[in-house]
Formats: C-alpha cells, sequence, structure tokens
C-alpha cells in the first residue's frame, strides 16, 4: 500500500491556478503600464518628451533658444534623442514589472513570447 503525502508538489490543479492568478496579476500590470507616462529631455533640458506606456506620445516641451530656422536638424536630434530615451525608459519599465510577476518564465525553452 502506497502513502499518500498531501500537498507535495504541484498538481495540475494548483499549477492552473498558479497560471490563471500570475495571468490576471499580467493583464492588470499591462493595464496599468500602458497609461503609465515616461519623460525624457535631451540637450541639458531645451526639449522634454512625455510618452505613455503604448507609446503615444503625450507631450513636447521646445525651449525657444532652441528654436534656430538655421539649424532645423538640431531640433529634429534633440527630438528624436528624446523621444526614443523616453519609449526605452517606458520598455525597460514594463520588462522589469512584467518580469516580476512572471519570474523569468519568459525566458525557459518553450515559453517564446508567451509572457
Amino acid at each position: 500500500m502506497k502513502a499518500r503525502i498531501p500537498n507535495q508538489g504541484p498538481t495540475g490543479a494548483n499549477m492552473m491556478k498558479k497560471l490563471q492568478e500570475m495571468q490576471a496579476n499580467m493583464e492588470s500590470l499591462q493595464g496599468e503600464l500602458a497609461v503609465a507616462e515616461y519623460s525624457a529631455s535631451s540637450g541639458g533640458g531645451a526639449v522634454d518628451v512625455t510618452v505613455t506606456g503604448s507609446h503615444e506620445v503625450k507631450a513636447i516641451h521646445i525651449k525657444p533658444e532652441v528654436l534656430d530656422p538655421e539649424e532645423p536638424e538640431m531640433l529634429e536630434d534633440l527630438l528624436l534623442a528624446a523621444i526614443n530615451e523616453a519609449m526605452r525608459k517606458a520598455d525597460e519599465t514594463a520588462e522589469r514589472e512584467m518580469g516580476k510577476i512572471t519570474g523569468g518564465l519568459s525566458g525557459m525553452p518553450g515559453m517564446g513570447g508567451m509572457f
């Protein structure tokens, strides 16, 4: 006769419950991250940009002293730098926060882009 010890290791039902909890937490976090705002500046604060976690540009502030009609490329470069930095912050935050929920599952073979 085999002895059964209760609650030893994850059962199929326990595993499914944990996965469902993780999925609910991820969905909630994704919603929060999508509306969170991230700001970045370039040119020593000459250009400030704010984006959301869903990569929508919400605000751009440009100091008047960088509006040189003779050098539009400088303003273009400052805008690109600030926008890209704000987007990078949004992406890094999302990756870090999702990693807290998934516990590194996204790096497991076969899990691919699941998380």
